[in-house]
């Protein structure tokens, strides 16, 4: 059949070819080819792929822009990014991966990479992410990576990287992290590093780097982090705006200027493991947000400057085997931010340990081993309710063990060997309920060894060089204790009518006190307004009257929180020099107002802890109209509570502020549950009951519903309150609502909800959880793999733009999210660990929930890593 003439079949074969020509030239694309075969001659190089999932598409049958880890441009079809992080690969980089043009993302992070890297990296033109870090390559760096203009991030970290620092990357003007730590980099840093003015991040530690930092590097003063090797600190004078300063574990030389104190916003500074020397500038006083100072392992010389009490925010202080002298200044254990470490062991320190040394309430180790240190153990050293480590050995302290050190809880190392300690072991210390480990060798100690708690394991008490101790656990191997003998003077009869006679005063003797405390108590009963009977010396005396004034009376204007038992006002005492207070006046009509007020006072009478609101004093008294009276007068928190910075525009809290705050409530809890004399139980932990200060520190208000345990062979047994309610409506544990008795695994859950809401940012009484869904599920659900969805979106983009910078490295049109979120990936790391303990404590069975002192542990580790703190003796 004849379809067409010679001139229409010609128009028709041109107009095909104009509508497809696009598309047939793609396929047959030289550069697409030549992308394919690039990537098959990279999975040549690869001799190990243990999950089978990155090669298991790499196939001809799957166009390559489909395979595992490859992403492609949608207008030309070409490899843009390679991200194989963490998939445990081994093998080499092919040299081929130099021909893939449009690569703006090279991610072979956390693998078994050996060899050296292709030099023909260099002629990746449009390169902006180079992450080979965590591998085993070696050999040089490429010297021609200037050629990859568009670069942002190096990092060829933990590697076995050597030889110099190629001078040509001076030249890569849009460079922000150059990260070449823990190598075997040789020579001198480039002065020609002074010109990458975008840097803010570089590290070179651990290497074996020599010479001095170039003066140019001083330019470089965006810079939020800097850590480098073998090199010393003259040039960093201009570095104004420092967040972490981190050049542990190298070989510099020299002393700290004076100017580091200039850095004011500095929150780390280690300098820890090298042989700098000379004095520790006062200026470090200057550093307010200090967090970390890292010290140790130096040959510093002179005193610890008193002017680093000023670092309000220092949590870790450790000067440790340097060569330190003088007094141990008063300022530094007065600092009640110090809770990781305050380590000044190995000096040459002398006089006594001071007394402020018990203002260290929230401190977790302390070692002032290995010094000259004298006097007796200051008995305020029992205030430190949080110490789970003290180590005074090798000292020549002397007197006794003070009593007051059975009231550390929570202590589960101690050591005070070689000292000149005298008297007997204080039998409080087998009361210590965590006590792992004892030593008291080379004393003067005498008397009898006690024989429970520690004191019954031996493998884990040393009482070696006390030549008069005796009697404990035979394993200890000591002599027995003479038995008492009677004087011979004394008959039985005399003994009989002493006794006797000492029945009948005794006798006498609480008949007096009896009726003199009925007097007092029908004298108070008789007066009206009655000062505080439970506030110590310290505490201010006031009256209905001075309360009344103090709040213009008892204004709206000032009324700052209003609860189920009470309002809470703002006032200004004179007495209290103007500064403002917290005024909780409770609604007497209430049911159970009156027993709450009660159950407040006793639990407030009894605590002491930087995480729990103080009680200044109170009054019970009659208004004027003859009303009955009580309110509680509080430190007024200027923060206002946990609840507005949550959940209203106005509060919009980072990260490190909420971590900081959920060790803040932690302690506070553990702190109740675990060291206290007699166990507390909150019962109503929730934000409106967290309250924050002008530092941001949070403490635990409403002490209303609090119950007392007290402990007779183990059980607990309920001692103040009989409220019913317990705790509030999605904070309170399942079992409650089933009438079991509160607990310390109640807490534990209503914690767990409040870690959950800090960093979901959801009430756990959202109309969203119905039908069987809580806070607690929907978390648990989503982990780990919808991370994402369930933080706090206010959290994770700011966050990671402080961390790192690297969200802003590249147009987001360029690159997949998930794949330059790749570059900082420890965020959410924290994030998914600090929600599994949230899921954790709020578990449905008690037996699954964890203690609050394993929470603050946990915690504090994890802000340590985020801090990079590591500690060293």
């Amino acid at each position: 059949m004849k379809l067409c003439n010679s001139n229409s079949c010609l128009a028709l074969a041109l107009l095909f070819f104009s509508i497809n020509l696009p598309w047939l030239l793609q396929g047959l694309a030289p550069g697409n080819e030549t992308d394919r075969f690039a990537l098959l001659n990279f999975k040549r190089g690869i001799t190990s792929d243990p999950t089978g999932r990155v090669f298991n598409s790499w196939y001809d049958s799957f166009h390559f822009c489909s395979w595992f880890g490859i992403t492609c441009s949608p207008r030309h079809q070409r490899v843009t990014s390679l991200v194989l992080k963490g998939q445990n690969l081994m093998g080499s980089i092919s040299p081929y991966v130099g021909n893939l043009s449009f690569l703006r993302i090279l991610d072979l992070q956390n693998n078994s990479f050996h060899g050296q890297i292709p030099q023909e990296v260099v002629n990746l033109s449009r390169l902006q992410l180079l992450l080979l870090n965590n591998n085993t390559l070696k050999g040089k760096l490429p010297s021609n990576l200037s050629h990859c203009s568009q670069l942002r991030i190096i990092d060829l970290s933990v590697n076995g990287v050597e030889g110099k620092i190629p001078t040509e990357l001076g030249r890569l003007a849009k460079l922000e992290r150059l990260v070449l730590g823990v190598n075997n980099l040789t020579g001198e840093i480039p002065p020609s590093l002074g010109n990458l003015s975008s840097l803010t991040r570089f590290s070179v530690l651990r290497n074996n780097l020599v010479g001095n930092i170039p003066a140019d590097m001083g330019r470089l003063i965006s810079l939020t982090f800097f850590s480098v090797a073998a090199n010393h600190l003259s040039a960093l004078g201009n570095l104004i705006n420092l967040i972490d300063l981190g050049m542990e574990h190298n070989f510099f030389i020299g002393v700290i200027p004076s100017f580091i104190g200039k850095f004011w916003k500095l929150q780390g500074l280690l300098l820890w493991g090298n042989r700098l020397s000379g004095l520790i500038p006062s200026s470090l006083g200057n550093l307010t947000r200090l967090s970390i100072l890292q010290l140790s392992q130096n040959k510093f010389e002179g005193s610890l400057p008193s002017s680093i009490g000023n670092c309000t925010s220092l949590m870790l202080l450790n000067v440790a085997r340097n060569h330190l002298t003088g007094h141990i200044p008063q300022e530094i254990t007065g600092l009640f931010s110090l809770s990781i470490l305050l380590n000044l062991k190995q000096n040459s320190l002398t006089g006594n340990l001071p007394d402020g040394v018990g203002k260290l309430i929230n401190l977790n180790q302390l070692d002032v081993s290995g010094n000259n240190l004298s006097g007796e153990i200051p008995t305020t050293i029992g205030d430190c309710l949080s110490l789970e480590y003290l180590n005074m050995r090798a000292n020549s302290f002397q007197g006794g063990i003070p009593s007051s050190m059975a009231s550390l809880r929570g202590l589960q190392e101690l050591d005070l060997s070689r000292n000149n300690l005298t008297g007997k072991i204080p039998e409080g210390l087998q009361r210590l309920p965590f006590l792992q480990y004892l030593n008291l060798s080379f004393n003067n100690f005498e008397g009898e060894v006690p024989t429970k708690g520690l004191f019954r394991n031996a493998s884990a008490l040393s009482l070696i060089g006390n030549a008069k101790l005796c009697g404990g656990v035979t394993e200890l191997g000591l002599p027995k204790c003479p038995s008492q003998v009677m004087k011979k003077g004394k008959s039985h009869a005399s003994k009989l009518a002493i006794t006797i006679t000492c029945v009948v005063l005794g006798v006498l003797l609480m008949l007096a006190i009896l009726i003199l405390a009925c007097r007092v108590r029908m004298s108070r009963k008789r007066s009206s307004p009655t000062p505080s009977s439970m506030a110590d010396k310290h505490h201010v005396k006031v009256s209905y009257r001075d309360l009344h004034q103090a709040t213009s009376g008892f204004s709206s204007n000032n009324l700052i929180g209003s609860g189920g038992f009470g309002s809470v006002y703002k006032g200004f005492l004179n007495i209290e020099r103007e500064r403002p207070v917290a005024i909780k006046v409770l609604k007497l009509r209430q049911e159970r107002a009156s027993k709450s007020f009660m159950a407040e006072c006793e639990v407030l009478r009894n605590v002491r802890h930087r995480n729990l609101v103080k009680l200044l004093t109170y009054c019970s008294s009659l208004d004027y109209k003859n009303n009955e009276f009580k309110a509680l007068i509080f430190e007024f928190m200027g923060m206002g509570s946990l609840e507005n910075w949550l959940h209203q525009p106005a509060g919009n809290l980072n990260f490190l502020q909420r971590l900081n705050i959920a060790i803040d409530v932690a302690s506070a809890l553990h702190y109740l549950h675990h060291l206290c004399e007699n166990p507390i139980i909150h019962c109503d932990i929730k934000p409106s009951n967290v309250l924050l200060d002008d530092e941001m520190v949070a403490h635990i208000s409403d002490f209303g519903l609090a119950r007392l345990l007290f402990t007779n062979n183990d059980v607990f047994r309920n001692q103040t309150s009989s409220i019913g309610i317990k705790g509030t409506v999605g904070y309170a544990p399942p079992e409650y609502a089933m009438g079991s008795p509160a607990s310390k695994e109640g807490d534990v859950y209503s914690y767990g909800i409040l870690l959950l809401e800090m960093f979901s940012g959801k009430r756990p009484t959202e109309e969203m959880f119905v039908d069987g869904l809580n806070l607690h599920n929907f978390v648990k659900n989503a982990l780990p793999e919808r991370l994402t969805e369930t933080v706090d979106k206010t959290i994770l983009p700011r966050e990671m733009e402080e961390k790192s910078a690297t969200s802003s490295a590249l147009p987001e049109s360029e690159y997949k999210k998930e794949e330059i979120q790749g570059a900082e990936m420890s965020q959410k790391e924290y994030l998914l660990s600090i929600l599994k303990i949230g899921v954790a404590c709020s578990a449905e069975s008690t037996k699954e929930r964890m203690e609050m002192g394993d929470v603050a542990k946990d915690l504090h580790l994890i802000r340590s890593k985020f801090l990079g703190v590591r500690i060293y003796g």
